[in-house]
């Protein structure tokens, strides 16, 4: 999921998360953003052109293992969270959500859709897949409710050494997609396309998408900003 910022964006801790208000609003957007998510990783498999780099990861394992995509999705989010132990990162209910509700999304849509065959339709459905994605990527990350676990542990990696952010990410990504593509992952168009445009597209969708949670700080006490874990 892309990292990205937005000013109503607040650094919260997950019992903060969950006292923070507008709990009704932000539940519904945190379960219809990681359905999206699951919808867009099914419609990029099927499309055939390339996954983003860890669903590469992903759908290798799933050529190797007798488990669907989704199964594969849910244990390598549960695996990735048990690195967040010496990282020393604590996952909010967004982390432990996102890690078994995208799976099943994700095998559900599998069930649903049919392979895409022509040419003219794989570019389509990556085109939508990408907006899809990007819409959201959008709604989990505006309803605060913490980091997926794959974020999280590049966050908890950059906090722990102090290497930047970018540089973590582009070896974490590089090392999945790498396995990914030798395991029998499909590295193409729509990786290139992945990478270069859910940025952008997920920090467009966030304007509309961030739950305002300052008119709950009255009612809550104010929120005071996490300290980076030392």
């Amino acid at each position: 999921m892309a990292q990205t910022s937005h000013p109503q964006l607040l650094p919260l801790t997950p019992l903060q998360q969950l006292r923070a208000g507008r709990l009704a609003l932000r539940l519904t957007n945190l379960m219809v953003g990681l359905t999206l998510f699951g919808v867009a990783m099914a419609v990029f498999v099927r499309a055939g052109l390339g996954q983003a780099p860890w669903d590469v990861l992903h759908y290798g394992l799933s050529t190797r293992l007798p488990l669907s995509i989704g199964t594969i999705i849910i244990l390598v989010g549960l695996l990735v969270l048990l690195l967040w132990i010496p990282l020393k990162q604590w996952p909010g209910l967004g982390t432990i959500v996102n890690a078994v509700w995208i799976g099943v999304a994700a095998d559900a849509t599998l069930w649903l859709l049919p392979p895409i065959e022509s040419l003219a339709w794989q570019v389509t459905a990556i085109a939508a897949a990408l907006v899809i994605n990007g819409l959201g990527g959008a709604l989990y990350i505006g309803a605060q409710f913490g980091p997926g676990p794959r974020d999280g542990l590049m966050t908890g990696v950059h906090l722990r050494t102090g290497l930047s952010m970018r540089l973590v990410r582009t070896v974490v990504e590089v090392s999945v997609l790498a396995i990914g593509w030798t395991l029998g992952g499909i590295f193409g168009v729509g990786t290139v396309a992945y990478a270069l445009l859910i940025g952008p597209l997920t920090q467009f969708f966030l304007r509309w998408t961030v739950v305002d949670l300052s008119p709950a700080r009255p009612e809550t006490g104010p929120l005071p900003a996490v300290e980076p874990a030392r």
